[in-house]
């Protein structure tokens, strides 16, 4: 175990760090943890603590949540694993009063958490009055997969109880939705293995300063079926398919040959522009909302020629607006 991750039954150590009286014109209790607390500097002049950055990660069990807690961890983040969610403003308050030592936290929460989970959206909103930047990353993967891992392993899902893995993954489902839809990050890992998730974690938060928003454009083909993790879904079979002309059908949307032919279709480059307008609204509105990451899919057949054509163009043009963008071809080469 590194000096960056301890348990949740370790947790309180933090208190155990030597402080001097006058760096603090006032310490509250847990329950009445604020974060605004006071510090003096060298001078005696009151100076406000930095508040740490916080990333709450949670999702299904079995979809990587440790791995991805494990790569903030080398990337020099404080982790808490399983921590009860009641504690989390104590956590950040903490950090605050550090003098800059915990800059960035990141806790785990999760099911094992049971009776204290009902307490994580008292928690937000407790961080939210207090002003503090948080964000959420949720791990997400299909129903089979997470069968299969937990099959591998040969252990019970937390919630299944007497009953089945499928009745425990179904009964996290239900008490992870709303957490859900309030993620700023959502990873599906269904086809991921260890290095990919990593990766992906990676793009998001490794470097030196955050950009005002990450997008991660993906192409993908809707006989293999919608991605989870998406935000925004753009449809291009309205476009003649590249497959039926036998010189093109063997390449892909990379192809030069591939991409005048897709946009040299009536709508295409129009699609384009008015859709990346759009994009232009819908980011500032993100931004407003304090929405870091945003995915968005890009959807044909099979996912080989007009979506990879189309992802190319929108992620350049994305880019090029000073957007930080990640492309991916989620179905090419599965043909």
């Amino acid at each position: 175990m590194t000096e960056h991750t301890r348990r949740a039954d370790g947790a309180g150590d933090a208190d155990s760090a030597p402080t001097d009286d006058r760096q603090h014109e006032r310490t509250d209790r847990a329950d009445g943890a604020d974060v605004s607390t006071n510090t003096t500097n060298e001078t005696g002049e009151a100076v406000a603590p930095a508040i740490p950055e916080l990333v709450i990660i949670s999702g299904m069990s079995g979809a990587g949540r440790s791995t991805a807690a494990k790569c903030l961890e080398d990337l020099g983040w404080f982790v808490v694993d399983n921590l009860p969610p009641a504690l989390i403003p104590t956590m950040v308050e903490l950090g605050a009063r550090s003098q800059g030592n915990v800059a960035r936290i990141a806790v785990v929460v999760d099911v094992r958490g049971r009776r204290f989970f009902d307490n994580l959206r008292e928690s937000l909103a407790d961080l939210e009055a207090k002003h503090v930047t948080r964000r959420i990353v949720f791990l997400e993967s299909s129903d089979d997969a997470l069968v299969r891992r937990f099959e591998s392993v040969r252990r019970p899902h937390p919630l299944q109880g007497d009953g089945r893995i499928v009745d425990g993954i179904a009964a996290e489902r239900d008490l992870l939705r709303e957490l859900r839809g309030d993620a700023d990050l959502v990873i599906d890992t269904s086809s991921l293995n260890v290095h990919e998730l990593r990766a992906k974690m990676d793009a998001q938060f490794a470097g030196e300063s955050e950009p005002e928003l990450r997008a991660t454009v993906m192409s993908f083909g809707y006989k293999y079926g919608l991605p989870v993790d998406a935000d925004l879904v753009v449809d291009c079979r309205f476009l003649p398919n590249p497959h039926w002309v036998p010189e093109l059908r063997p390449f892909t949307g990379l192809n030069e040959e591939v991409s005048a032919y897709v946009f040299d279709q009536p709508g295409a480059k129009e699609f384009l522009n008015q859709y990346t307008e759009l994009l232009q609204l819908i980011a500032a509105g993100y931004r407003r909302e304090g929405k870091r990451y945003v995915t968005i899919a890009v959807g044909c057949t099979g996912g080989k020629h007009r979506s990879v054509a189309m992802s190319e163009k929108l992620s350049a043009r994305l880019a090029a607006e000073g957007i930080e963008t990640v492309l991916v071809h989620r179905d090419m080469g599965r043909e």
